[in-house]
């Protein structure tokens, strides 16, 4: 079992900038793929970005250009640079791992984008 926990949330002005970290323990030799995903206020959960071992990496469209996802395999931490930030990126957003067929979850971190 792999566990998550995710830093570097906070409340920040439109077109500013946040470093999320999740840093991985437990079973983490058999990580593949690391992502993270976000949930909207009053959304469902959506797809941000991943990053496999050997660091292919994918995003959502919404968020190309502007985020940049990362991984630290000597810390077994993924990192998510979020630059250029929107409201419309608000949300608490969650780390995920995927470990011998199995996707752990992280508790999730609250971005705020506001004025």
């Amino acid at each position: 079992q792999v566990q998550l926990v995710e830093s570097g949330g906070g409340l920040v002005q439109p077109g500013g900038s946040l470093r999320l970290s999740c840093a991985a323990s437990g079973s983490i030799f058999s990580i593949n793929v690391m992502g993270w995903y976000r949930q909207p206020p009053g959304n469902q959960r959506e797809f941000v970005s991943a990053i496999t071992g050997v660091g292919i990496t994918n995003y959502a469209d919404s968020v190309k250009g502007r985020f940049t996802i990362s991984r630290d395999n000597a810390k077994n931490t993924v990192y998510l640079q979020m630059n250029s930030l929107k409201p419309e990126d608000t949300g608490v957003y969650y780390c995920n791992a995927h470990s011998n067929g199995i996707w752990s979850w992280g508790q999730g971190t609250q971005v705020t984008v506001s004025s």
